[in-house]
């Protein structure tokens, strides 16, 4: 079997440090589609250094790097061209700031038997330079044709989308250009720039990065529902259920149940869904 359940299940990855600043944080930002229209104050604080705040979503871009440490894992002989990002999940200990250091640990925790293929969730744990916990990150990713050894299917899902009217629906544009400016973020993977790579993927044309939906859908609950505060938002989970092309609306839909905000998404154009059991932790206000 190419993974090696032995080796690989509980194996760390190469740890690492990653440094931002403001403009790191506004060049995340405008990968999302922030600053429209350009005037507007609550735009201006996502993309304007004088008052700048940061989504918690930015949490995923400082431990990006330690995945790709999984293609030198002993026992983890697979072809990485049959990885899709399926999940994700973070928790933040609080606002993150506009400009900081983190040291991030990374480990390999569960490896899944879905059938066709196997989940692979790595845990990331970014703290500051005083040993401070920031944020944690698992990043779940399915490896297609890799299942079927017999192991643990994984948790129930959690709940999906309430039967009842939403609560807010946000509709979200994207640009032509929208993933070409989210890659300058760190994800450079060709599928999402290289139309010859895209075909080679099965894909018409390049398509958005998984994670600028997410933190696109992020930005709409924060706005649209927490009134702008980001540092209300305490966890973040969303299953990656479907593509968008760059150019395509994202509409996000959200229901308040109890301490969460239950959040759904597909694209305008198509209908199909984009991120599916995702919901956001709330902080109650102080």
């Amino acid at each position: 079997m190419p993974i090696d359940l032995d080796k690989v299940l509980g194996a760390e990855l190469p740890g690492g440090s990653h440094s931002w600043d403001a403009d790191d944080v506004i060049l995340y930002h405008l990968g999302l589609g922030a600053g429209v229209p350009p005037t507007d104050a609550g735009e201006l604080a996502y993309v304007y250094e004088r008052e700048l705040k940061v989504l918690p979503s930015f949490a995923v871009i400082p431990p990006f790097a330690t995945l790709g440490g999984l293609a030198g894992l002993d026992g983890f002989d697979v072809n990485l061209a049959l990885l899709l990002h399926g999940e994700q999940e973070l928790t933040l200990s609080g606002p993150i700031p506009t400009a900081g250091e983190v040291a991030t640990t990374a480990t390999v925790k569960e490896i899944y038997d879905k059938g066709k293929g196997a989940l692979v969730v790595v845990e990331t744990v970014s703290s500051d330079a005083a040993g401070n916990q920031l944020f944690v990150n698992r990043f779940s990713s399915f490896l297609r044709g890799e299942g079927g050894f017999g192991g643990d299917g994984g948790p129930t899902p959690p709940p999906g989308a309430p039967e009842r009217q939403p609560d807010a629906v946000i509709e979200c544009p994207t640009l032509p250009q929208q993933a070409l400016l989210y890659r300058l973020s760190g994800d450079k993977n060709p599928l999402h720039a290289d139309p010859a790579y895209a075909q080679k993927g099965g894909f018409d044309a390049p398509i958005l990065h998984g994670l600028c939906s997410f933190g696109i859908a992020c930005k709409a609950v924060v706005d649209g529902v927490l009134e702008g505060d980001v540092g209300r938002v305490g966890g973040y989970r969303a299953r990656f259920a479907g593509v968008v092309f760059p150019g395509e609306t994202l509409v996000v839909r959200a229901w308040r149940e109890g301490d969460d905000v239950l959040l759904a998404a597909e694209t305008k154009e198509r209908g199909t869904p984009v991120l599916s059991n995702a919901a956001i932790t709330v902080r109650s206000e102080e």
